[in-house]
């Protein structure tokens, strides 16, 4: 469509998380160095929640991308699993031939030993799960046995729940406040604040081989913002359409005309449109 157009590489404000688009805003920094502490302080539980669309799928694989050499990385994306289910997910994560068939008790064993067996060859294991508000309580309460593997210097595992505000409320209950009681650091993702968004949208049009002065005016980032709330996820759909209306104008810039038109059928930003409308409706 508008690569050409706008001489880009490729789609800057795509939906799908992908590294090479991370933008480190303070607090999403702040986020990650707050899970980079509790792994090197060999911390079994770190927490990150935040709510749909702020980042915290990108900045798990972010994380996972990051990681040293000397750790071993598993990856549950879909944590819908019951205790079974999700422990050979993570064997089969650490490499291990699985049986079918094997049962809950000899599949802990069997991770046990693989996990032993990466300590004595000096290397940490780091299991991010992502989605983590949807495990249901028999899998979290897996998860805690498995953190209680250790050597005695260290834990054998550490894990890196990555979830939606309703993984507090979960955490919450009675029946796994001794999961809870082990997760000494957390984060919570939030919005950007309009100097980020700024610069944000600046980024990932430079990430995409932009080259020229800013495309967004100063009024259609802050349109964008406000109906965005910037969040990340609505504020790269808000940003694909505004650079779609610009490009069928012929225009290289994103102005205000472009910026209100993408809000105009955007299912969630229909109250934030309505307050732009007033607010524009009472500068002129």
């Amino acid at each position: 469509m508008y690569l050409d157009h706008f001489g880009l590489a490729e789609y800057p404000f795509s939906i799908t998380p992908d590294t090479d688009f991370v933008y480190r805003a303070q607090h999403h920094q702040a986020a990650m160095n707050v899970v980079l502490v509790a792994l090197q302080g060999n911390e079994g539980f770190v927490k990150i929640t935040g709510e749909i669309g702020t980042g915290k799928t990108l900045m798990c694989r972010h994380l996972l991308a990051c990681l040293p050499d000397d750790v071993v990385s598993a990856y549950v994306l879909n944590p819908r699993l019951a205790p079974r289910e999700l422990l050979c997910v993570v064997g089969v994560e650490l490499g291990l031939q699985l049986k079918r068939g094997t049962d809950e008790h000899s599949l802990c064993k069997q991770i046990e030993a693989e996990l032993l067996h990466l300590a004595a060859a000096d290397k940490r294991v780091v299991l991010c799960i992502d989605e983590a508000q949807a495990l249901p309580v028999e899998s979290l309460e897996a998860l805690r046995l498995l953190s209680n593997l250790e050597t005695g210097k260290r834990k054998l595992i550490q894990i890196v729940l990555f979830g939606q505000p309703e993984l507090d409320e979960m955490l919450q209950a009675r029946r796994i406040r001794s999961l809870a009681s082990r997760i000494a650091f957390s984060a919570r993702l939030g919005s950007l604040d309009r100097g980020d968004f700024a610069n944000y949208l600046q980024h990932r049009m430079t990430v995409a081989g932009w080259r020229g002065p800013a495309v967004f005016t100063p009024v259609a980032r802050w349109l964008l913002w406000r109906a965005s709330r910037g969040i990340p996820r609505l504020a790269n759909m808000l940003a694909h359409k505004s650079l779609m209306l610009a490009y069928g104008s012929g225009n290289h810039r994103v102005g205000m005309r472009e910026a209100y038109a993408a809000t105009r059928d955007e299912t969630g930003v229909q109250p934030a449109r309505r307050r732009l409308a007033r607010t524009l409706g009472a500068r002129t």
